[in-house]
């Protein structure tokens, strides 16, 4: 990975780990929170991960890699899953079991629902089927600005 200097806000992402992966989880540790949308965009992201990681931070629960997830329930809003790698008072907390693929993808928002069908025909060639879907956002629009790359990795459960 070409070295790139972190702005302090989100760390610079390697998608080699998370491409073309099969992960199985048991009872993975997860803050679980809701974000309001429009249409799919994101209203009140921003407050709730900032809200969400000093809870971490407190807690001393900050895992080894940093991992959130997006459950895209509706146009109206989200649910996230923030990795963390113990309890977290304060912090409404659940775990997700299961296998999942991973692919990673690259461009902007836009594309996302391009990429759930690509991820829904590498899934099939793989003789699977998609039970649910979660996408990972690896960096916040300001940060994949500066590095110049905006990642989004797919998970889908098997």
């Amino acid at each position: 990975m070409e070295q790139v200097k972190p702005t302090g806000c989100c760390p610079p992402f390697d998608p080699a780990p998370w491409e073309e992966k099969e992960i199985v989880w048991d009872n993975k540790l997860f803050i679980k929170d809701h974000v309001a949308q429009f249409l799919h965009i994101p209203l009140n992201m921003g407050s709730k991960i900032v809200k969400n990681m000093n809870l971490i931070t407190a807690a001393k629960a900050e895992p080894v890699q940093r991992l959130m997830l997006t459950d895209e329930k509706s146009l109206w809003g989200c649910d996230i899953y923030i990795d963390v790698s113990k309890d977290v008072p304060g912090a409404k907390m659940t775990t997700i079991s299961g296998t999942f693929l991973t692919k990673v993808f690259e461009g902007p928002y836009q594309n996302v629902g391009k990429w759930a069908q690509e991820m829904d025909n590498y899934v099939k060639s793989k003789g699977k089927a998609m039970k649910k879907l979660y996408f990972s956002y690896t960096t916040c629009p300001n940060c994949a600005k500066a590095y110049g790359k905006n990642y989004v990795v797919l998970f889908a459960q098997i």
